[in-house]
């Protein structure tokens, strides 16, 4: 995958810190895989401990934290992030639980101090737990079997502190605790989606969501956006939420090769152009890739019209694939990409 540049929290433009404790690796290696616990896939922070200062809820907010000096509300200097009381003789640390919007298996954690100078936790653990159900948060917090992924691990002030995680298991929930109180910006969790196993095989599937096991393997670019928001479930509400590139001076095309759900029959395909007007493809086409490398093709090139929910019925396959490259000529931005099949076959 082609790498990207990590920038900065704010106005200050934090620097990225790599901590050898946890596993910690330059955040390029894992931070192209989606945010598997951000608002926009249905994450949530259901539980903490404390958050006297600032809400827990934006540590998993889209977007980099926001800052204004001299902010000032009842209880202090307005901070977009999670801020906890200081521990004044109190015994234990803080922490917050994450429900994960896609669950799966986690490949890396990004704990963002961005803003939080004076105020910041000298240190970090991140736990996780795989839940089935619908349990309360009352029980999430109570438990005691969380397996540690970061342990204990230094933080710095201002920064994206990146750590790598070293674990195949299915998780839905982690848990971020601070040594002992402080504040933390945002928590970004990048992983790989994993279905349910017991919902599965029960109906049509979208093979190409990210919530069901789909990944963006590889893009031409991304610019302007990130390629995984195509494999995002509901409806786009602005352009900043899909896969937009930037505009190309040469005779090439841009595209996105996508990991299916699993090798499966695609019925039909969606391609969202919504508020894309100006900068919509002109065309494009899908191709699919068996598991011995032969490429079938899917959707000639067609062409496509602006800010437009396209619905393309995929004729009978010969074979499942388990790839998908999506071509868009020449370049531009897509909501979403929808592909709507069977698993095996």
């Amino acid at each position: 995958m082609t790498a990207e540049i990590v920038t900065g929290g704010g106005k200050s433009a934090p620097q990225v810190r790599v901590h050898p404790t946890g596993s910690a690796a330059p955040a390029a290696d894992f931070t192209l895989l989606p945010d598997l616990a951000v608002r926009p896939l249905g994450g949530s922070v259901i539980w903490a401990n404390d958050e006297f200062f600032a809400e827990k809820e934006n540590l998993i907010n889209p977007g980099p934290a926001e800052y204004q000096p001299a902010t000032f509300g009842h209880k202090g200097q307005v901070y977009d992030g999670w801020e906890t009381r200081r521990h004044r003789g109190r015994p234990g640390d803080d922490f917050a639980i994450v429900r994960l919007g896609v669950p799966g298996v986690i490949r890396g954690v990004v704990v963002d101090t961005a803003w939080f100078k004076g105020n910041y936790p000298p240190a970090v653990s991140v736990a996780a737990l795989e839940v089935a159900d619908y349990p309360s948060a009352e029980s999430i917090a109570a438990r005691d079997d969380w397996e540690t992924l970061i342990d204990h691990a230094p933080v710095a002030g201002d920064s994206r502190n990146p750590f790598a995680v070293a674990s195949e298991r299915r998780w839905t929930h982690v848990k971020l605790t601070m040594h002992p109180d402080g504040g933390v910006a945002r928590l970004r969790v990048h992983g790989e989606g994993s279905p349910d196993p017991r919902l599965l095989g029960l109906g049509p599937l979208d093979l190409a969501a990210l919530e069901n096991g789909a990944l963006v393997l590889d893009c031409s670019n991304r610019f302007y956006s990130s390629p995984n928001q195509l494999l995002y479930p509901g409806l786009a509400r602005r352009m900043g939420d899909g896969w937009e590139t930037a505009r190309r001076r040469d005779d090439g095309n841009d595209w996105v090769r996508i990991r299916l759900a699993g090798p499966g029959l695609i019925r039909l395909a969606e391609i969202d152009t919504s508020y894309f007007l100006g900068n919509s493809p002109g065309a494009a086409r899908l191709t699919g890739r068996t598991n011995d490398g032969t490429e079938l093709e899917l959707l000639p090139r067609t062409d496509l019209l602006p800010d437009t929910r396209h619905q393309f019925a995929i004729a009978p396959m010969a074979a499942s694939v388990e790839e998908v490259r999506l071509d868009i000529y020449p370049d531009g931005g897509l909501a979403r990409l929808r592909l709507f099949g069977e698993l095996g076959g």
